[in-house]
């Protein structure tokens, strides 16, 4: 009964994120190697493999809560239900990058006829450390150890159990493509004379940044392909880059700080891509040109931004 009740409740939470706020929503499958502390055992300590499946949603960069639920897929009678906070260090440049990961859980070994009756069922708090890369834009790998402590449930106080495990998560939010303007057909020619007709193509670029940060997020890959791709096609147009902060802060480190992401957006072009770097420049405007209300979360988030947009024309065959 307290394993369906736990389970309910994993269900509910996920149900709850994916309600309010899907854009950080994932799911994927799991496999770990949990030791089990001898204490639970009557005769000899135990080992299991689960095949598990975990629910969650990641708040921002670094922060992420998850439910999963597994099952051993051997002989053994190990079922595991999980809630988790994980939190990123460092930066996300496309490598791999460490975290912390904290929760708690309860096991149900009700059909181990090896076990002290009273550890059928128990709850453990745990902890670990792991790694983490993105394979593809949705698509993100991960490995981590846990040590689990009984805290409820069953005799003994010095219960330690310890896993391994590795996952494959898929984000179900796509990053947005870039905006392109749908073509402007030109006015027809004069009837002396015959032109080719040709078509104006805006491309307009728009970066967002993390509190206090100018690192450029793997999730804007497509929008900067797509810039560097028109300025390899047309090498006669140069690209125009303006950083901008929230209102938070003093003028002089927002400032500085605007005119940082415009150079770490410069960057990725020039480096990732092998655009001259003469013809892009950059412009910092600090706080003073906002384009939604700093009073709100949501505004602030629009408001740290770097916005690039080059025009060019092309005849239509």
């Amino acid at each position: 009964m307290k394993k369906l009740a736990f389970a309910a409740g994993v269900s509910l939470v996920a149900l709850s994120a994916s309600v309010f706020a899907q854009e950080g929503l994932y799911l994927g499958p799991s496999l770990g190697y949990y030791y089990l502390d001898s204490n639970r055992a009557i005769d000899s300590h135990d080992e299991s493999g689960v095949l598990g499946l975990n629910v969650g949603y990641r708040f921002s960069n670094d922060w992420a809560i998850e439910a999963g639920y597994g099952h051993d897929v051997a002989e053994d009678d190990l079922e595991v239900s999980q809630l988790n906070a994980y939190y990123w260090f460092g930066e996300d440049n496309g490598g791999w990058r460490p975290y912390a990961v904290g929760g708690v859980s309860y096991f149900d070994q009700g059909g181990e006829s090896n076990l002290q009756p009273e550890m059928a069922y128990t709850w453990q708090v745990q902890a670990g450390v792991g790694l983490s890369k993105m394979l593809t834009d949705q698509l993100e790998f991960r490995g981590d150890v846990k040590l689990f402590h009984k805290v409820r449930e069953g005799g003994g106080d010095h219960v330690n159990d310890g896993a391994l495990t590795f996952g494959l998560n898929y984000y179900l939010n796509k990053p947005a493509a870039p905006i392109v303007e749908q073509p402007v057909e030109q006015p027809a020619p004069a009837p002396v004379a015959v032109a080719p007709e040709t078509r104006t193509i805006t491309v307009r670029l728009n970066v967002e940044f993390e509190f206090d940060k100018a690192i450029v997020r793997a999730i804007y890959g497509d929008e900067l392909q797509a810039v560097a791709n028109a300025m390899k096609v047309h090498d006669d147009i140069t690209l125009v880059l303006e950083g901008h902060t929230d209102a938070r802060g003093s003028d002089s480190y927002n400032q500085g700080l605007s005119e940082r992401r415009a150079a770490a957006v410069k960057a990725r072009i020039v480096e990732d891509y092998g655009i001259d770097p003469s013809r892009v420049t950059t412009e910092g405007y600090g706080e003073s040109r906002p384009i939604a209300d700093n009073s709100t979360v949501e505004g602030r988030e629009r408001n740290r931004r770097v916005v690039g947009e080059m025009t060019f024309t092309e005849v239509v065959e």
